[in-house]
């Protein structure tokens, strides 16, 4: 009878699921993905070539896309090299953030759209940051001078994309990532007028680009000869009216950046009321990983957006900093709810695979049919900061 019991008890926890189980501390968790993140950049580097940056990669067939330093993107993938050495120390790592540094150091002068700070901020912000090089800095200088051309007094904003068959001058809810670079620059002893410019375009956001449910439009297009809004867009987002899930996380960093670099207490509530909107949206999953744009009409059978959810995770730890008890415990508890869903096999890499990027499943633009559900360069280094500053504010040695 006492054999029966046993085998009985055996049986019944061999069969029986854990329930509940206790979950990876997080200190565990970051660490284990930044190792990984070490071996898979390490692939990514062998598999893109010395000239290029690495944009995507396609797992059905076997094929990775590379840009030109001008995309951009190009800023992105030395950046995650940079935070993971910050992290490993790996020696390896690091000669090879700075052999895509020396490629790319010629877009400091580059005046072709508004992307200058995700290209050159997030790279050679970084490296300097990490470094102390002074080289590094008078990089990110002139980048803050070239980005500043793309300045328009007659509509109080930053043009984002030159003139063309589609917009006559757009500004795009992703140019408030940019300012950032050049607040910086101006509070490190640079021309006061780059913070003059970031705060003017900010406050024109805020003025014309939300709507009231806090929500923004993709794209503003102005009329230059009036400095008349001619129409609100999209361009990678379902439509005109939808909320693109990853244009709603831009908003988000750009106005908690902007809080950290001026105090003024309306960014900091634009800020709030953006992370508001996207947490507590009837169309955010319940891991918080965002569906490509929340207005899509089949959700939920349509497609998630890790580098959505990245963004978010960071911003939301930034935001965080700014904010009163409750709302930060809000703010770190999704944030940590957002890498622990990104950490998982539904969105984490297996090692050796997904052509050496860490994250799946990303959307570029859906419309264009182009970057669908593929790994990016954005979602790993949003990713990769998001855990960084996981560490840095939350987890305590």
């Amino acid at each position: 009878m006492k054999l029966l019991l046993i085998i009985g008890l055996w049986l019944f926890s061999e069969q029986t699921p854990e329930v509940n189980p206790r979950p990876k501390p997080m200190k565990a968790l970051i660490e284990e993905n930044m190792q990984l993140a070490a071996s898979q950049y390490k692939l990514l580097a062998k598999n893109t070539p010395s000239d290029r940056m690495p944009q995507y990669y396609e797992a059905s067939k076997d094929k990775m896309v590379t840009s030109s330093t001008t995309w951009w993107c190009s800023g992105f993938f030395p950046g995650s090299l940079w935070y993971i050495y910050e992290y490993t120390k790996d020696a390896d790592i690091r000669q090879e953030a700075e052999k895509r540094l020396a490629i790319l150091e010629k877009e400091k002068h580059f005046k072709g759209n508004h992307d200058l700070g995700f290209m050159m901020y997030c790279s050679f912000g970084n490296a300097y940051r990490i470094t102390g090089n002074k080289s590094y800095k008078t990089t990110i200088d002139t980048s803050a001078m070239s980005l500043a051309t793309r300045y328009r007094p007659a509509i109080q904003s930053i043009q984002s994309w030159d003139s063309g068959k589609v917009f006559k001058c757009p500004v795009i809810i992703d140019n408030m990532m940019n300012l950032e670079l050049l607040c910086w620059v101006s509070a490190q002893g640079g021309d006061k007028t780059f913070r003059d410019i970031a705060v003017t375009h900010a406050n024109s956001t805020i003025e014309r680009q939300y709507r009231t449910d806090n929500s923004c439009w993709h794209v503003l297009d102005y009329d230059l000869s009036t400095g008349k809004i001619a129409g609100r867009r999209t361009w990678q987002g379902f439509s005109d009216e939808s909320a693109w899930s990853r244009g709603q996380a831009w908003g988000l960093y750009g106005f908690a950046t902007m809080y950290r670099f001026t105090q003024d207490k309306r960014y900091l509530q634009q800020a709030h009321k953006i992370a508001n909107f996207m947490l507590n949206h009837k169309n955010m999953p319940k891991d918080l990983i965002p569906y490509w744009d929340f207005d899509s009409p089949d959700i939920p059978n349509t497609l998630r957006d890790a580098s959505a959810a990245a963004i978010l995770a960071s911003a939301l730890l930034e935001l965080s900093q700014y904010s009163e008890k409750k709302e930060r415990k809000t703010y770190v508890a999704a944030s940590e709810k957002i890498i622990r869903a990104l950490s998982s096999e539904a969105y984490r890499a297996e090692p050796g695979k997904n052509g050496g990027f860490l994250l799946m499943h990303s959307v570029g633009a859906y419309p264009l049919k182009s970057e669908v559900d593929v790994p990016l360069t954005y979602a790993d280094y949003y990713f990769l900061e998001a855990l960084h500053r996981y560490r840095n504010w939350v987890v305590k040695d």
